[in-house]
C-alpha cells in the first residue's frame, strides 16, 4: 500500500471511528485517535474534517469542562474528546429521524435555558417545579437522569449545571438569542 493510499485508508477509518462512536460513550479520545491512527492523527482529522464540512458536518475537540479546542493546539488534544456534529441546527425531520421527541427536547432546552438564567447551576427540585407546568412528573424525571446519563448536564449534591456535551454541540448563543460575549462572562462567575 503506498503511503498515499494508506493515508486515505486512515481518513476512511478516522471517519468509521468518529461516526460509530456512541454505544457507551460519546466521541473518541485525542490519545485513543492517536494510537488508532498514529502521530500524525491530527492531519487525518483536518483532512476528515474539510471533508465532512461539504456535507455540513465537523469534527469538534472538547475538553471534558466543555470547551471547544483548536485542532492546531496539540498539546491539549490528547485528552480532548472528538466529537463530529452538525455545523448548522438540525431540522425538526432530522430531530426525529436521529430518534428525538419534540417535547423531550423540549424538556432540554427550558432546562438549559433555566440553568442558565441562574448563573450557571440550579437546584434539581427548581428545575423540576419549572418544569411541572407543561410535563407529567414522570417525564420529567425520566428526562433529567437521561440528559445528565448522556452528559447534557451534570448533577453534583442535587445542582444542576449544563455538561460538556450541551457546551459542544448546542449551539447556546443561538437558543438563548444573547452575545455569546455576554454568555462567556456569565460562565466565569
Amino acid at each position: 500500500m503506498s503511503s498515499r493510499e494508506n493515508f486515505k485508508y486512515k481518513i476512511w477509518k478516522a471517519a468509521r471511528i468518529l461516526l460509530l462512536s456512541g454505544y457507551r460513550r460519546v466521541g473518541v479520545r485525542g490519545w485513543e485517535l492517536k494510537r488508532i491512527l498514529g502521530p500524525r492523527y491530527l492531519d487525518v482529522i483536518k483532512i476528515l474534517d474539510e471533508e465532512l464540512d461539504k456535507i455540513g458536518l465537523t469534527v469538534r475537540a472538547v475538553s471534558r469542562s466543555g470547551e471547544i479546542l483548536s485542532l492546531d493546539d496539540p498539546g491539549k488534544l490528547s485528552k480532548a474528546i472528538f466529537i463530529i456534529v452538525t455545523k448548522e441546527s438540525p431540522s425538526l425531520s432530522e430531530v426525529r429521524a436521529a430518534g428525538w421527541r419534540i417535547d423531550d427536547l423540549a424538556i432540554l432546552a427550558a432546562t438549559i435555558m433555566y440553568i442558565v438564567s441562574r448563573r450557571g447551576e440550579a437546584p434539581r427540585k427548581d428545575v423540576e417545579n419549572m418544569l411541572k407546568e407543561k410535563f407529567p412528573q414522570w417525564k420529567i424525571s425520566f428526562n433529567l437522569d437521561r440528559f445528565i446519563r448522556y452528559e447534557y448536564l451534570e448533577e453534583e449534591d442535587n445542582i444542576l449545571r449544563i455538561g460538556w456535551r450541551t457546551k459542544a454541540e448546542v449551539n447556546l448563543q443561538k437558543l438563548l438569542g444573547i452575545p455569546i460575549t455576554e454568555l462567556s462572562e456569565k460562565d466565569k462567575k
